[in-house]
């Protein structure tokens, strides 16, 4: 059995990957050399972009690869990929599967996407309608999914779909790899509240997917889909984040920056949300380590929760110190973004993205519901829906 890799070997191979590869040269040609050489998730296993070693060890590879002034791979655009995509491939899928997707995600060669809600299954995720019928060797997707980043730009996505209307809602589902290039498949823009259109809905008609692009067993698509929904809530809570990181940080900076506008009142807000965010910070920082030992738990959805009402709060705080000045916005021209950034936009966009936060990546309440039952131990909700076939369900 091969010796655990140390932070002082990790610091070698670096320092020896970096004499042999100028960060400045070929921007993806350094990517895939990088995840070739096991450095670009160092816990991922060997030949999948990784050394087998703890995850603890990611920052540390990270922060010397961006000292050395090396190209990153664009995390606020393949956000998806990254945190949901990858980790569920590297949990159910086959060798060929991450053989053959994890590295163009990880460089950033192909964007992914989510289709999972749809406009009658959001909340009720398992509720969802689009269909995958049996078609020879493959499969034919009907359907229609919405409020999809990035599917604009998307080269993949995952899908969830139903295979089975005679069983109850939760077993009868599927998980698949779908193409966006495919015929069949069209996306629509979705204009927001901040102008843009970061958000899609997604039409799908005789979408053919081939069976080698399903993940994990016919009717296990709910199990599969946990994995992805638990990394997604820690992938947008939990990142990970130096103090005074993220949207507290430009909070931060612009009380220091403006003296004049500080009153007793505020001074006593600014405080009390750096002293959440500080402890929301550590907390996700715990639940992070807990992905060493396997899959994040429900812990993850208490972290999504609080991401998205200290954003709010603290673009509301952000707000009202700016004042008038902060009700500016440098456009309200419909756009598509090719990435998604919370922080590095002004004041009036991060107040009404903030909006989004508590419902995208699981509403607040579903969270609370979860936190409820599968953290604190309390009762259930009653529920009749889960015992009765799907197609019996009133709709």
């Amino acid at each position: 059995m091969a010796e655990p890799i140390t932070e002082a070997d990790l610091r070698e191979r670096i320092s020896a990957f970096l004499a042999d590869h100028d960060p400045a040269g070929d921007r993806l040609a350094f990517l895939r050399a990088r995840f070739d050489a096991g450095l670009a998730w160092v816990h991922f296993p060997v030949g999948l972009g990784g050394l087998a070693a703890g995850r603890a060890l990611q920052p540390v590879a990270d922060d010397a690869f961006a000292a050395a002034g090396a190209p990153d791979n664009r995390p606020s655009r393949i956000g998806i990929g990254l945190g949901m995509a990858a980790p569920t491939i590297l949990v159910h899928g086959t060798d060929a599967q991450r053989t053959r997707f994890l590295r163009p995600l990880w460089t950033g060669e192909e964007v992914w996407c989510q289709l999972f809600s749809e406009p009658g299954a959001g909340s009720d995720l398992a509720g969802l309608a689009t269909r995958a019928r049996r078609d020879g060797d493959g499969w034919l997707l009907d359907g229609q999914k919405v409020w999809t980043s990035m599917a604009h730009v998307a080269r993949w996505a995952i899908l969830l779909a139903r295979t089975d209307p005679d069983v109850p809602k939760h077993a009868g589902l599927t998980f698949f790899v779908l193409d966006m290039t495919a015929p069949g498949v069209e996306v629509r823009p979705l204009r927001q509240l901040t102008g843009e259109a970061e958000f899609n809905e997604v039409y799908l008609t005789g979408v053919r997917v081939p069976d080698e692009h399903r993940l994990g067993d016919v009717g296990a698509g709910w199990k599969v889909a946990q994995t992805t929904l638990m990394n997604e809530r820690v992938s947008i809570g939990g990142g990970a984040l130096p103090r005074e990181g993220g949207m507290i940080g430009v909070l931060a900076r612009a009380w220091r920056e403006q003296p004049a506008v500080r009153t007793p009142g505020m001074h006593d807000t600014v405080m009390r949300l750096w002293v959440r965010a500080e402890a929301a910070r550590l907390t996700g920082l715990r639940v992070r380590q807990q992905l060493a030992a396997g899959a994040p738990g429900p812990d993850g959805s208490a972290v999504k929760l609080s991401f998205a009402t200290l954003n709010q709060q603290i673009s509301a705080a952000e707000l009202d110190l700016r004042g008038d000045e902060g009700l500016r916005r440098d456009s309200w021209a419909m756009s598509r973004p090719d990435d998604v950034d919370f922080t590095g936009r002004d004041t009036g966009y991060r107040y009404l993205r903030a909006k989004g936060n508590s419902i995208e990546g699981g509403t607040s309440e579903v969270l609370r519901n979860i936190i409820a039952e599968r953290v604190l131990g309390l009762p259930a909700e009653p529920r009749v829906d889960t015992r009765v076939a799907w197609k019996d369900l009133p709709r």
